[in-house]
């Protein structure tokens, strides 16, 4: 449904972005007779679009990752502490920012698709940057909940709306490739996050009064809200409305689209969808709760990002050397997802397969780590495991 939110075609081509319809008069009528494939000017198009899109994207996911992620730094560096976090407070400090993060994904995404993502992505991602920034000045366990259920909120339309940004862009045998990039942004936020937040930690506890776990929020907060007010002036809306692109390449990246025979099932005979109708169609298609289903397996495995420093730290390492033990997690599993992802595009039909060798492999390496006292297998076991649950978030996601 992604492409018909940015736009719908039949007889002359009338686009529509959301509820705001553009009308432009392009020739072809036939978009599967229309486009040829694999042009010289397609792959031009498909450079440039990769140009605008996929290295802002990857700033503004990695920056998100690390501001929701974060916490789990800034636990170990004396957050715990000076809030009386125990065991049970921190796991609710992780839970409420799903609460609302679930709850506005799809009003969010509604929202997205009657507006423009160049304004509404980035206005976003700088509203939760500052309430990033406020979670250095907190002096309670309730500030923090209240703080995380609003960071939880503002970003809950963040990785949907890059997701139907995605789809109404690349073709289904480009995506594999251009989500393996994107959930790298994720997984090298656990790298990144790791150097961050041990040279913040080392270097600015107890500059200007503040301890180092205030710094980390002051610090990431603050890129997250200045890589917003550039991204604006960067990133891609959809191809019926974006001003990035010349006329021609606008109709060249829609008659591409529209040429999927996926996209043409049914022609002008298929009903034209309101956005309440498409929700209606999607809650009752099994297919889409089969999703659900596995893709909340692959997330809920996920979330042992905010994990990895207090299980580093387990090992034995110090404070500091367990922020940056998580390097070799995260990027072991960015070669591996990389790699993986590359190949999917190549090979399709194999999606389903891998994805469920990588689960498997995932869940054997967990259920043995439990089993092994060795403090060196355990540390590989996780490496092996990080790997195999972020290689299959990027094959779910395509």
């Amino acid at each position: 449904m992604a492409i018909e939110d940015s736009y719908k075609a039949s007889g002359e081509h009338e686009e529509y972005v959301g509820s705001d319809m553009v009308k432009n008069n392009i020739a072809h009528t036939d978009y599967a007779e229309a486009y040829v494939p694999d042009t010289e000017e397609e792959k031009k198009l498909v450079r440039k679009i990769d140009l605008y899109i996929l290295p802002t994207m990857w700033i503004m996911y990695l920056l998100s990752y690390m501001d929701r992620t974060n916490i789990g730094n800034a636990k170990i560096s004396g957050m715990e502490e000076d809030l009386g976090l125990d065991s049970d407070r921190y796991s609710i400090t992780l839970v409420v920012f799903f609460i609302g993060y679930v709850l506005w994904e799809v009003p969010s995404n509604m929202i997205l698709a009657r507006t423009k993502p160049s304004i509404f992505l980035p206005a976003i991602m700088f509203f939760w940057g500052c309430a990033t920034i406020g979670m250095a000045f907190i002096n309670s366990y309730e500030a923090l909940i209240g703080l995380r259920v609003l960071v939880g909120l503002l970003e809950s339309g963040f990785a949907p709306g890059m997701l139907l940004l995605l789809s109404s862009w690349y073709k289904p045998d480009e995506q594999a490739r251009r989500f393996g990039v994107y959930i790298s942004a994720a997984i090298l936020s656990g790298a990144f996050g790791g150097i961050i937040a041990g040279s913040i930690t080392r270097n600015l506890n107890g500059a200007h009064g503040l301890a180092g776990w205030r710094w980390l929020f002051i610090v990431e907060g603050a890129a997250t809200a200045g890589w917003s007010i550039i991204a604006s002036f960067i990133l891609m809306d959809f191809p019926a409305n974006t001003k990035r692109l010349s006329e021609p390449e606008r109709e060249l990246a829609i008659r591409r689209l529209m040429a999927d025979p996926s996209r043409l099932d049914g022609g002008e005979d298929r009903p034209k969808l309101s956005h309440f109708g498409a929700l209606k169609v999607a809650l009752t298609d099994w297919r889409v709760w089969l999703f659900v289903v596995g893709y909340m397996a692959v997330v809920g495995s996920s979330t042992l990002s905010y994990f990895y420093p207090t299980l580093v730290e387990g090992l034995g390492y110090s404070t500091v050397n367990a922020q940056y033990m998580t390097i070799p997690i995260y990027g072991v599993a960015f070669v591996i997802t990389m790699i993986i992802v590359f190949y999917m595009d190549k090979y399709p039909r194999w999606r389903g397969l891998v994805l469920g060798c990588c689960m498997g492999v995932a869940c054997i390496c967990s259920i043995i780590t439990c089993a092994v006292y060795d403090f060196k297998a355990r540390y590989a076991l996780l490496v092996i495991m990080a790997s195999g649950l972020w290689a299959s978030n990027g094959l779910s996601l395509a």
